[in-house]
């Protein structure tokens, strides 16, 4: 039985805890405290170490769901976490005041990572806020060597996470969609 290991990461609020608490077949670990900082204007709590959830596939594999802190001053704790993993899923709040700023600061946090194994995007709240759009995201990755899958989701449901999570696979692994 095989086990492997995806990171999740994004800014602050972007659904990281709630992705996986939506995709996990246990129930999460969370390591989450009062917000004391700017983080409590979006929210009363944040994460502080990390997610942690287990996705049990058909096979009998099972992916672990590690998710980082958004919060820069956590930085310490991503170096941590994306040993032995497999890849990247990094979460985009649209409704945050400059979402490519975001995406292009942890493209650029994670890119050794990415290097090494890949990333997928989710772009939430784009119920809240429809600007930018996917196409616009696919313009500024333009910019970079990426062309990453990147979707619209809800981290509350979770066919959209998995989407993302099989995305992210079929791009390690192109012959998994067999």
């Amino acid at each position: 039985m095989s086990q492997y290991k995806i990171i999740f990461t994004g800014p602050v609020g972007a659904g990281k805890t709630t992705a996986i608490n939506s995709i996990s077949d246990v129930p999460p670990i969370k390591t989450d405290a009062a917000a004391s900082d700017m983080t409590k204007s979006r929210k009363a709590a944040t994460t502080v170490a990390m997610d942690y959830g287990i996705m049990n596939l058909d096979d009998g594999e099972k992916i672990h769901l590690y998710g980082t802190p958004g919060q820069e001053r956590f930085d310490f704790m991503w170096d941590i976490l994306v040993t032995g993993g497999i890849g990247l899923v990094l979460l985009l709040d649209n409704t945050r005041a400059d979402p490519f700023k975001d995406m292009r600061f942890f493209l650029e946090a994670f890119k050794k990572y990415i290097g090494e194994t890949g990333v997928a995007i989710g772009v939430t709240q784009m119920d809240i806020s429809s600007k930018p759009t996917i196409a616009d995201y696919h313009a500024q990755l333009q910019i970079s060597d990426l062309k990453p899958p990147i979707f619209a989701v809800d981290a509350r449901v979770k066919e959209d996470i998995s989407l993302l999570v099989q995305s992210l696979l079929y791009s390690l692994d192109p012959g998994l969609a067999e």
